[in-house]
């Protein structure tokens, strides 16, 4: 079976490090074997978690094509930036909401992230690398029941972390993204509940 891992990062700033990471990650699952989708949350668009709004409107159409896209994979690596030590707004916003999909497209129960392997990285421009950030971001996503990889890979001092190809340029730093990617991968293959179309 070739796993599908869908890669996200968690900002859409222009030339984010998270961008950049989920960049070298994707290079790395496709050199792996995976068969790789790389998304940016610019495209899909969402307000504020409301508990009003979603009782007034229900659960946003974007919330539910994410929710779907990330049944429709194996496995999902989310590379994510840090925020005043935490998770940044735009990253968390996505999450809650695609929390609030408890149905598939035909109605059967449905729970995005239960089961689902998910690899985690970070990037900043500090020594930190975000690994404060995949602290908080592992609790929240542990508690969407998803199967969080043990492996991460944590990216120090991003603006001279890659060279001009985007590739890792630390021999540390490319082998943490394999060890990252060969987990998912393998976790993914023993664990797929992939929604077919």
């Amino acid at each position: 079976m070739t796993p599908r891992i869908l890669v996200f990062p968690g900002s859409t700033r222009t030339g984010a490090f998270s961008g950049k990471t989920a960049d070298a990650a994707v290079k790395e699952l496709a050199l792996q074997g995976a068969e790789v989708t790389r998304i940016s949350l610019d495209d899909y668009p969402l307000p504020i978690l409301n508990q009003d709004l979603e009782r007034e409107k229900g659960v946003p159409e974007n919330a539910l094509k994410l929710a779907y896209m990330l049944g429709a994979h194996d496995g999902a690596l989310i590379a994510s930036p840090e925020y005043n030590a935490s998770v940044p707004p735009l990253l968390k916003n996505t999450i809650d909401w695609i929390s609030r999909v408890n149905a598939d497209s035909d109605g059967r129960p449905f729970r995005a992230f239960s089961g689902k392997p998910v690899a985690l990285c970070s990037s900043s421009g500090g020594i930190f690398a975000g690994v404060r950030a995949l602290n908080h971001l592992r609790a929240v996503l542990v508690h969407c029941q998803a199967e969080i990889i043990t492996p991460q890979c944590s990216v120090p001092r991003a603006r001279e972390a890659f060279d001009d190809n985007g590739d890792l340029l630390e021999e540390r730093l490319q082998k943490a993204m394999t060890k990252v990617c060969r987990t998912l991968i393998e976790r993914a293959r023993m664990l797929s509940t992939r929604l077919e179309a």
